[in-house]
Protein backbone atom coordinates (compact mmCIF):
# COMPACT_ATOMS: atom_id res chain seq x y z
CA UNK A 1 0.00 0.00 0.00
CA UNK A 2 1.15 3.26 -1.57
CA UNK A 3 1.36 6.30 0.99
CA UNK A 4 2.51 7.58 4.39
CA UNK A 5 1.06 8.09 7.45
CA UNK A 6 2.52 10.25 10.09
CA UNK A 7 2.28 8.69 14.00
CA UNK A 8 1.54 11.36 15.78
CA UNK A 9 0.57 9.51 19.36
CA UNK A 10 0.53 6.05 20.58
CA UNK A 11 -0.92 4.23 24.01
CA UNK A 12 -1.15 0.30 24.84
CA UNK A 13 -2.08 -1.62 27.79
CA UNK A 14 -0.34 -5.25 28.10
CA UNK A 15 0.95 -7.09 30.39
CA UNK A 16 3.97 -5.52 31.41
CA UNK A 17 1.83 -2.56 32.77
CA UNK A 18 -0.17 0.37 31.80
CA UNK A 19 1.52 2.84 29.10
CA UNK A 20 3.63 2.66 25.97
CA UNK A 21 7.01 3.59 28.11
CA UNK A 22 6.21 0.80 30.50
CA UNK A 23 6.00 -1.61 27.65
CA UNK A 24 9.52 -0.41 25.94
CA UNK A 25 11.20 -0.06 29.59
CA UNK A 26 10.53 -3.49 30.88
CA UNK A 27 10.92 -5.12 27.57
CA UNK A 28 14.00 -4.08 26.74
CA UNK A 29 15.06 -4.68 30.62
CA UNK A 30 14.08 -8.80 30.04
CA UNK A 31 11.33 -8.50 31.96
CA UNK A 32 8.17 -10.98 31.32
CA UNK A 33 4.42 -10.49 31.75
CA UNK A 34 3.97 -13.75 31.83
CA UNK A 35 2.66 -15.62 35.04
CA UNK A 36 1.09 -18.85 34.95
CA UNK A 37 1.49 -19.58 31.53
CA UNK A 38 -0.49 -16.35 30.92
CA UNK A 39 -0.25 -13.04 30.19
CA UNK A 40 -2.68 -10.43 32.39
CA UNK A 41 -2.62 -6.95 32.25
CA UNK A 42 -2.91 -7.08 36.21
CA UNK A 43 -1.61 -3.45 36.92
CA UNK A 44 -4.92 -2.38 34.82
CA UNK A 45 -8.14 -0.85 36.58
CA UNK A 46 -11.10 0.10 34.75
CA UNK A 47 -12.43 2.44 36.34
CA UNK A 48 -9.32 4.78 36.34
CA UNK A 49 -10.49 5.67 32.60
CA UNK A 50 -14.28 4.90 32.81
CA UNK A 51 -17.01 5.86 34.93
CA UNK A 52 -18.87 2.73 36.74
CA UNK A 53 -21.69 2.49 34.32
CA UNK A 54 -19.42 2.46 31.63
CA UNK A 55 -16.97 -0.01 32.73
CA UNK A 56 -20.67 -2.42 33.19
CA UNK A 57 -22.05 -1.67 30.13
CA UNK A 58 -18.98 -2.64 27.99
CA UNK A 59 -16.17 -5.61 27.80
CA UNK A 60 -13.12 -5.97 29.00
CA UNK A 61 -11.44 -5.98 25.98
CA UNK A 62 -13.15 -2.53 25.26
CA UNK A 63 -12.23 -1.14 28.78
CA UNK A 64 -8.19 -1.57 27.28
CA UNK A 65 -9.01 0.14 23.99
CA UNK A 66 -10.10 3.18 26.00
CA UNK A 67 -7.41 3.12 28.28
CA UNK A 68 -4.96 2.94 25.06
CA UNK A 69 -6.52 5.30 23.45
CA UNK A 70 -6.72 8.19 26.36
CA UNK A 71 -3.01 8.08 26.36
CA UNK A 72 -2.28 8.12 22.16
CA UNK A 73 -4.85 10.93 21.83
CA UNK A 74 -3.04 12.83 24.78
CA UNK A 75 0.33 11.82 23.19
CA UNK A 76 -1.25 13.51 20.60
CA UNK A 77 -2.22 16.60 21.86
CA UNK A 78 -5.95 15.93 21.04
CA UNK A 79 -8.81 16.38 23.64
CA UNK A 80 -9.21 13.02 25.02
CA UNK A 81 -12.77 13.91 25.51
CA UNK A 82 -14.46 16.10 23.17
CA UNK A 83 -13.90 17.09 19.53
CA UNK A 84 -10.05 16.21 17.54
CA UNK A 85 -8.20 18.76 15.67
CA UNK A 86 -10.25 18.29 12.57
CA UNK A 87 -13.51 18.20 11.25
CA UNK A 88 -15.40 15.24 13.19
CA UNK A 89 -16.75 13.63 9.62
CA UNK A 90 -12.81 13.65 8.58
CA UNK A 91 -11.47 11.69 11.27
CA UNK A 92 -12.11 7.95 11.20
CA UNK A 93 -11.62 5.03 13.71
CA UNK A 94 -10.68 1.11 12.94
CA UNK A 95 -10.42 -0.81 15.58
CA UNK A 96 -9.16 -4.76 15.32
CA UNK A 97 -9.78 -7.79 17.64
CA UNK A 98 -9.62 -11.62 16.80
CA UNK A 99 -13.23 -12.34 19.17
CA UNK A 100 -14.61 -9.00 20.78
CA UNK A 101 -16.24 -9.54 23.86
CA UNK A 102 -15.90 -12.96 24.81
CA UNK A 103 -15.79 -12.84 28.12
CA UNK A 104 -19.29 -10.90 28.31
CA UNK A 105 -20.34 -13.90 26.12
CA UNK A 106 -18.96 -16.18 28.97
CA UNK A 107 -20.32 -14.67 31.61
CA UNK A 108 -23.85 -14.45 30.13
CA UNK A 109 -23.70 -17.94 29.31
CA UNK A 110 -22.96 -19.12 32.56
CA UNK A 111 -26.35 -16.85 33.70
CA UNK A 112 -28.30 -18.62 31.26
CA UNK A 113 -27.33 -22.09 32.19
CA UNK A 114 -27.67 -20.98 35.67
CA UNK A 115 -30.91 -18.94 35.93
CA UNK A 116 -32.77 -19.06 33.18
CA UNK A 117 -33.24 -16.43 30.08
CA UNK A 118 -34.44 -13.93 32.21
CA UNK A 119 -31.14 -13.01 33.65
CA UNK A 120 -29.25 -13.02 30.80
CA UNK A 121 -27.98 -8.86 30.27
CA UNK A 122 -29.90 -6.79 27.66
CA UNK A 123 -26.55 -5.51 26.80
CA UNK A 124 -24.74 -8.86 25.29
CA UNK A 125 -25.20 -7.74 22.12
CA UNK A 126 -23.43 -4.33 22.42
CA UNK A 127 -20.92 -5.65 25.24
CA UNK A 128 -19.74 -8.73 22.89
CA UNK A 129 -20.00 -7.68 19.22
CA UNK A 130 -16.22 -6.90 17.40
CA UNK A 131 -17.06 -3.57 16.37
CA UNK A 132 -18.24 -2.34 20.12
CA UNK A 133 -14.30 -0.91 20.87
CA UNK A 134 -14.50 1.01 17.52
CA UNK A 135 -17.95 2.45 18.32
CA UNK A 136 -17.13 3.60 21.87
CA UNK A 137 -13.79 5.42 20.28
CA UNK A 138 -16.00 7.22 18.04
CA UNK A 139 -18.51 7.97 20.51
CA UNK A 140 -16.25 9.18 23.52
CA UNK A 141 -13.73 11.23 20.66
CA UNK A 142 -16.52 12.18 18.45
CA UNK A 143 -14.89 11.12 15.55
CA UNK A 144 -17.50 11.04 12.91
CA UNK A 145 -15.62 9.85 9.89
CA UNK A 146 -15.86 5.95 8.75
CA UNK A 147 -15.57 3.22 11.79
CA UNK A 148 -15.53 -0.46 11.53
CA UNK A 149 -13.81 -3.04 12.90
CA UNK A 150 -11.39 -5.96 11.56
CA UNK A 151 -11.77 -9.25 12.53
CA UNK A 152 -8.82 -11.03 10.98
CA UNK A 153 -7.71 -12.87 13.55
CA UNK A 154 -3.92 -12.44 14.82
CA UNK A 155 -3.54 -10.29 11.83
CA UNK A 156 -6.13 -7.65 12.67
CA UNK A 157 -4.41 -5.24 14.55
CA UNK A 158 -1.68 -4.88 11.96
CA UNK A 159 -4.50 -4.95 9.08
CA UNK A 160 -6.41 -2.05 11.20
CA UNK A 161 -3.44 -0.06 11.00
CA UNK A 162 -2.93 -1.01 7.05
CA UNK A 163 -6.80 -0.06 6.43
CA UNK A 164 -6.54 3.36 8.65
CA UNK A 165 -3.20 3.88 5.56
CA UNK A 166 -5.52 3.53 2.91
CA UNK A 167 -8.33 5.79 4.20
CA UNK A 168 -5.79 8.47 4.64
CA UNK A 169 -4.09 7.66 0.90
CA UNK A 170 -7.56 7.78 -0.73
CA UNK A 171 -7.90 11.06 0.83
CA UNK A 172 -11.09 10.53 2.92
CA UNK A 173 -9.79 11.58 5.85
CA UNK A 174 -7.57 13.83 7.68
CA UNK A 175 -6.88 11.45 10.85
CA UNK A 176 -7.41 7.95 11.76
CA UNK A 177 -7.14 6.37 15.36
CA UNK A 178 -6.24 2.97 14.60
CA UNK A 179 -5.13 -0.42 16.55
CA UNK A 180 -6.24 -3.45 18.33
CA UNK A 181 -7.71 -4.68 21.67
CA UNK A 182 -8.45 -8.08 23.13
CA UNK A 183 -9.23 -9.91 26.29
CA UNK A 184 -9.53 -13.54 25.47
CA UNK A 185 -7.89 -14.97 28.09
CA UNK A 186 -10.65 -16.96 28.79
CA UNK A 187 -11.22 -20.95 29.79
CA UNK A 188 -13.08 -21.95 27.10
CA UNK A 189 -10.55 -20.65 23.93
CA UNK A 190 -8.12 -21.85 26.36
CA UNK A 191 -9.21 -25.05 26.01
CA UNK A 192 -9.57 -24.78 22.23
CA UNK A 193 -6.50 -23.81 21.74
CA UNK A 194 -4.87 -26.20 23.89
CA UNK A 195 -6.92 -29.28 22.16
CA UNK A 196 -5.44 -27.81 18.58
CA UNK A 197 -2.13 -28.24 19.96
CA UNK A 198 -1.34 -24.22 19.66
CA UNK A 199 -0.59 -23.41 23.48
CA UNK A 200 2.31 -24.56 25.01
CA UNK A 201 1.95 -27.26 27.18
CA UNK A 202 5.28 -26.54 29.55
CA UNK A 203 3.76 -23.19 30.27
CA UNK A 204 6.85 -21.36 28.83
CA UNK A 205 6.26 -19.33 25.25
CA UNK A 206 9.92 -19.09 23.21
CA UNK A 207 9.17 -18.45 20.32
CA UNK A 208 12.60 -19.50 17.70
CA UNK A 209 13.65 -21.93 20.70
CA UNK A 210 14.82 -25.38 19.34
CA UNK A 211 12.41 -26.89 22.14
CA UNK A 212 9.28 -24.61 21.33
CA UNK A 213 5.77 -26.42 22.11
CA UNK A 214 3.25 -23.28 21.53
CA UNK A 215 2.03 -20.01 22.80
CA UNK A 216 0.43 -18.57 25.56
CA UNK A 217 -2.82 -16.22 25.59
CA UNK A 218 -2.51 -12.61 26.63
CA UNK A 219 -4.62 -9.56 26.52
CA UNK A 220 -3.81 -5.78 26.03
CA UNK A 221 -4.59 -2.76 24.09
CA UNK A 222 -2.59 -0.80 21.03
CA UNK A 223 -4.12 2.27 19.55
CA UNK A 224 -2.19 4.65 17.67
CA UNK A 225 -3.15 8.08 15.77
CA UNK A 226 -2.29 8.53 12.30
CA UNK A 227 -2.26 11.54 10.20
CA UNK A 228 -1.69 13.18 6.93
CA UNK A 229 1.61 14.34 7.21
CA UNK A 230 1.05 17.12 5.88
CA UNK A 231 -2.02 17.91 7.88
CA UNK A 232 0.19 16.92 10.97
CA UNK A 233 2.88 19.49 9.93
CA UNK A 234 0.47 22.34 9.50
CA UNK A 235 -0.79 21.91 12.76
CA UNK A 236 2.80 21.68 14.87
CA UNK A 237 2.51 17.92 15.83
CA UNK A 238 5.56 16.28 17.21
CA UNK A 239 5.79 12.91 14.86
CA UNK A 240 6.30 10.33 16.82
CA UNK A 241 6.99 7.74 13.43
CA UNK A 242 6.15 7.18 10.30
CA UNK A 243 3.96 4.25 8.47
CA UNK A 244 6.10 3.92 5.28
CA UNK A 245 4.31 1.03 3.75
CA UNK A 246 2.01 -2.17 4.17
CA UNK A 247 1.47 -5.06 2.90
CA UNK A 248 -1.03 -8.19 2.91
CA UNK A 249 -2.05 -10.89 1.27
CA UNK A 250 -3.67 -14.51 1.75
CA UNK A 251 -2.43 -18.13 1.94
CA UNK A 252 -5.33 -19.40 0.59
CA UNK A 253 -4.11 -22.72 2.09
CA UNK A 254 -5.38 -23.79 5.94
CA UNK A 255 -7.92 -22.34 8.84
CA UNK A 256 -5.13 -22.50 11.21
CA UNK A 257 -1.63 -23.99 9.11
CA UNK A 258 0.77 -21.84 7.31
CA UNK A 259 1.82 -22.32 4.08
CA UNK A 260 5.11 -24.50 3.87
CA UNK A 261 6.18 -22.37 0.91
CA UNK A 262 5.87 -19.32 2.92
CA UNK A 263 5.75 -17.88 -0.91
CA UNK A 264 2.64 -15.18 0.11
CA UNK A 265 3.92 -14.38 3.58
CA UNK A 266 6.87 -13.62 1.31
CA UNK A 267 4.88 -11.14 -1.13
CA UNK A 268 3.13 -9.91 1.67
CA UNK A 269 6.31 -8.27 2.95
CA UNK A 270 7.77 -7.28 -0.50
CA UNK A 271 4.70 -5.60 -1.16
CA UNK A 272 5.40 -3.58 1.96
CA UNK A 273 8.94 -2.34 1.25
CA UNK A 274 8.21 -1.36 -2.02
CA UNK A 275 5.36 0.83 -0.78
CA UNK A 276 7.69 2.00 1.50
CA UNK A 277 10.14 2.40 -1.44
CA UNK A 278 12.99 0.38 1.05
CA UNK A 279 15.13 -2.30 0.01
CA UNK A 280 15.97 -5.07 2.58
CA UNK A 281 19.60 -3.96 3.53
CA UNK A 282 17.69 -1.10 4.60
CA UNK A 283 15.89 -2.88 7.33
CA UNK A 284 17.42 -2.40 10.73
CA UNK A 285 15.18 -4.74 12.84
CA UNK A 286 12.52 -7.35 12.86
CA UNK A 287 9.72 -7.11 15.28
CA UNK A 288 8.50 -10.75 14.51
CA UNK A 289 5.41 -12.60 14.47
CA UNK A 290 6.85 -15.06 16.03
CA UNK A 291 4.23 -17.34 18.18
CA UNK A 292 6.71 -19.85 19.18
CA UNK A 293 4.62 -22.96 17.38
CA UNK A 294 6.73 -25.19 15.28
CA UNK A 295 4.94 -24.45 11.93
CA UNK A 296 4.37 -20.48 12.23
CA UNK A 297 7.95 -20.13 12.99
CA UNK A 298 9.31 -22.14 10.01
CA UNK A 299 7.02 -20.47 7.78
CA UNK A 300 8.12 -17.04 9.39
CA UNK A 301 11.92 -17.65 8.69
CA UNK A 302 11.28 -19.10 5.44
CA UNK A 303 8.71 -16.10 3.86
CA UNK A 304 11.69 -13.19 5.70
CA UNK A 305 14.68 -15.13 3.88
CA UNK A 306 12.69 -15.06 0.69
CA UNK A 307 11.60 -11.33 1.05
CA UNK A 308 14.82 -10.25 2.44
CA UNK A 309 17.14 -12.77 0.85
CA UNK A 310 20.89 -12.88 2.50
CA UNK A 311 20.45 -9.35 4.15
CA UNK A 312 18.48 -11.51 6.92
CA UNK A 313 21.05 -12.63 8.31
CA UNK A 314 22.26 -9.32 9.66
CA UNK A 315 18.70 -7.54 10.71
CA UNK A 316 18.43 -8.25 14.52
CA UNK A 317 14.99 -9.72 15.01
CA UNK A 318 12.95 -10.90 18.27
CA UNK A 319 9.14 -11.90 19.14
CA UNK A 320 7.41 -9.55 21.41
CA UNK A 321 5.26 -12.69 22.25
CA UNK A 322 8.12 -14.09 24.38
CA UNK A 323 6.87 -11.17 27.30
CA UNK A 324 3.38 -10.32 26.43
CA UNK A 325 1.97 -13.72 25.46
CA UNK A 326 0.08 -13.97 22.32
CA UNK A 327 -2.40 -10.58 22.43
CA UNK A 328 -4.35 -12.17 18.82
CA UNK A 329 -6.35 -9.42 17.28
CA UNK A 330 -4.30 -6.64 19.43
CA UNK A 331 -0.97 -8.24 18.87
CA UNK A 332 -0.45 -6.50 15.22
CA UNK A 333 -1.29 -2.60 16.69
CA UNK A 334 0.81 -3.51 20.22
CA UNK A 335 3.72 -4.86 18.55
CA UNK A 336 3.65 -2.17 15.78
CA UNK A 337 3.90 0.32 18.90
CA UNK A 338 7.00 -1.69 20.01
CA UNK A 339 8.91 -1.46 17.15
CA UNK A 340 8.19 2.46 16.73
CA UNK A 341 9.49 2.61 20.41
CA UNK A 342 12.75 0.04 19.43
CA UNK A 343 13.62 2.70 16.80
CA UNK A 344 12.94 5.95 18.83
CA UNK A 345 15.49 4.69 21.70
CA UNK A 346 17.79 2.46 19.29
CA UNK A 347 17.04 -0.14 21.36
CA UNK A 348 15.70 -3.57 20.41
CA UNK A 349 13.88 -5.63 22.90
CA UNK A 350 14.88 -9.34 23.09
CA UNK A 351 13.06 -12.32 22.49
CA UNK A 352 12.72 -13.34 26.30
CA UNK A 353 14.42 -16.79 27.57
CA UNK A 354 15.70 -17.47 23.94
CA UNK A 355 18.64 -19.75 24.84
CA UNK A 356 19.12 -22.37 22.61
CA UNK A 357 18.04 -20.57 19.26
CA UNK A 358 16.45 -23.61 16.58
CA UNK A 359 19.51 -23.72 13.89
CA UNK A 360 17.11 -25.45 11.22
CA UNK A 361 15.42 -21.97 10.72
CA UNK A 362 18.28 -20.97 8.96
CA UNK A 363 20.91 -18.18 10.41
CA UNK A 364 19.20 -15.57 11.70
CA UNK A 365 20.45 -12.56 14.18
CA UNK A 366 17.94 -13.17 17.54
CA UNK A 367 18.53 -10.27 20.21
CA UNK A 368 19.45 -12.36 23.36
CA UNK A 369 19.66 -9.21 25.32
CA UNK A 370 18.97 -5.74 24.29
CA UNK A 371 20.32 -4.42 21.36
CA UNK A 372 21.35 -0.95 20.17
CA UNK A 373 20.13 -0.37 17.25
CA UNK A 374 20.91 2.72 14.31
CA UNK A 375 20.31 6.00 15.80
CA UNK A 376 20.77 7.80 12.66
CA UNK A 377 19.36 7.99 9.58
CA UNK A 378 15.93 7.71 9.85
CA UNK A 379 15.82 3.62 10.71
CA UNK A 380 13.46 1.46 8.86
CA UNK A 381 11.96 -1.66 10.56
CA UNK A 382 9.65 -4.39 9.53
CA UNK A 383 6.79 -5.55 11.84
CA UNK A 384 5.04 -9.06 10.77
CA UNK A 385 1.45 -10.40 11.76
CA UNK A 386 0.32 -13.60 10.29
CA UNK A 387 -2.93 -14.78 11.38
CA UNK A 388 -5.01 -18.13 11.59
CA UNK A 389 -6.97 -18.63 8.49
CA UNK A 390 -3.76 -17.37 5.98
CA UNK A 391 -4.31 -13.43 7.03
CA UNK A 392 -0.67 -11.83 6.41
CA UNK A 393 -0.08 -8.13 7.44
CA UNK A 394 3.23 -6.40 7.12
CA UNK A 395 4.22 -2.83 8.07
CA UNK A 396 7.57 -0.71 7.37
CA UNK A 397 8.24 1.81 9.84
CA UNK A 398 10.74 4.64 10.65
CA UNK A 399 11.66 6.56 13.63
CA UNK A 400 10.34 10.28 14.40
CA UNK A 401 11.43 13.08 16.43
CA UNK A 402 12.67 11.76 19.29
CA UNK A 403 11.69 13.23 23.25
CA UNK A 404 13.63 12.91 25.63
CA UNK A 405 10.43 11.62 27.60
CA UNK A 406 9.50 8.71 25.48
Amino acid sequence: MSGRAAVTGFGAVTPLGVGADVLHRRAVEGASGLVAGRGLCADFTPEEFLGRKEVRRADRFTHLAVAAADEALGRAGWSTRGSPPYPPERVACVIGTGVGGVRSHEAQLARLAQHGDAFVSALLAPMMMPNAAAAHLAMRYGLRGESYCVASACAAGAQAIGSGLRILAAGEADAVVVGGAEAAVSPVLHAGFRNAGALSPTGRSVPFARDRDGFLPGEGAGILVLERPEAAAARGATVLGEILGYGATSDAHHLTAPEPSARAAARAVTTALEAAGRAPHQIAYVNAHGTGTVLNDRAEATALRLALGEHLAAVPISSSKSYLGHLLGAAGAVEAIATLLALRHATAPPTVGLRDPDERLGKLDHVHTARSLPADGRPTALSTSFGFGGHNAVLVLAAGATEGGD
